[in-house]
């Protein structure tokens, strides 16, 4: 069978996916599987160990499209499988002339557009959005909801060597302030006073890491944290990957490190307001939510429309409390 998996991005969705990955690689391990992806997003897919091939969108254009769509024409799948639920993915997979295409059920569409794009739908019930993807695989028969693997295959990091040398041998934690929605941002002195924290009292180093556009954020938080914080040296999404297997903890909000410190079993703490954690947060039960989602009165909006914002209500010392609570349950990384 030749299966083609449709995950565009963003990048934490993309981490989400990978577990329906792994599912389809244990059913079907004679099988082709390759994956579809925003070139954005490729580096971490490249990662994937059960991917036979990543197929990359280059850009949003209508010649980037043509190439594309003739490239997986060219393999003939038998179903395509687009865990996105867009009209742009449920387009491509249509158009990569699969004899199946299948996707979630109207009501659990993102754009319920591409809906008649799909061959059969899924229903993707509630839950973990790692669960609701590996739902879709009953569309071929798989069911395998209650086992998640990630994957993903190690890294030799020059940017980990460079952090070693500006830190030594010394047990450190991430901390990762930026977020793509400006309203899943908790403030930079509040990071830097939790650095501060994370080093007197955890004896950790507290090590600030920053994504393209975020290093006047990145260093707002070294500044605050009082001399506690080091800047990350700047980093790719595998080196990331190396940094987080290598780390004693992660804190941050609803983002990409986030997801990916999770599939790699290191502790985390995170922050949560316009989304769920339910939802998009930690599948591991031993990681620590900190979450006002509940009182939040503009989820899924890219910025916060209220009087209040949500994540403003976090203090320091809720966040510290967290910190410890992770810390003494200890990593369960094999």
């Amino acid at each position: 069978m030749r299966v083609l998996v449709v995950r565009l991005g963003s990048l934490g969705d993309v981490v989400h996916a990978i577990p329906a990955a792994a599912a389809l690689r244990r059913a079907l391990p004679q099988s082709r599987i390759d994956w579809l992806v925003d070139s954005r997003h490729q580096e971490i897919v490249d990662l994937v160990t059960v991917i036979d091939r990543v197929i990359a969108l280059a850009a949003p254009t209508p010649r980037a499209w043509v190439r594309v769509v003739r490239e997986l024409r060219a393999v003939r799948y038998d179903v395509a499988l687009d865990f996105q639920g867009l009209m742009k993915s449920a387009v491509l997979a249509r158009a990569s002339g699969a004899k199946r295409v299948a996707g979630f059920s109207l009501w659990h569409l993102r754009e319920k557009s591409a809906r008649p794009f799909y061959t059969s739908a899924e229903e993707a019930e509630g839950g973990h959005a790692i669960r609701k993807n590996l739902r879709l695989l009953r569309a071929i028969g798989i069911d395998e909801n209650d086992r998640i693997e990630f994957p993903l295959a190690g890294y030799e990091s020059p940017a980990i060597g460079a952090l070693r040398a500006m830190i030594g041998s010394a047990r450190f934690a991430l901390i990762n302030p930026g977020a793509g929605w400006p309203n899943k941002r908790w403030p930079p002195e509040r990071f830097g006073a939790l650095a501060a924290f994370v080093r007197d009292i955890c004896s950790l180093t507290p090590v600030v890491l920053w994504g393209p556009g975020e290093a006047p954020l990145a260093d707002a938080v070294v500044t605050a944290s009082q001399g506690a914080a080091v800047l990350a040296p700047p980093t790719s999404v595998s080196d990331l990957v190396a940094a987080t297997r290598a780390a004693d903890l992660l804190v941050a909000g609803d983002t990409g490190p986030l997801h990916i410190a999770t599939a790699v079993g290191t502790p985390t703490v995170s922050l949560f307001g316009p989304t769920y954690p339910d939802r998009n947060g930690p599948w591991s039960e031993d990681d620590i939510v900190v979450s006002r989602a509940d009182r939040c009165g503009c989820h899924r909006a890219r910025r916060c429309h209220q009087a209040a914002w949500c994540l403003d209500d976090i203090s320091v010392p809720e966040v510290c409390a967290a910190v410890q609570r992770r810390l003494a349950v200890g990593s369960t990384r094999g």
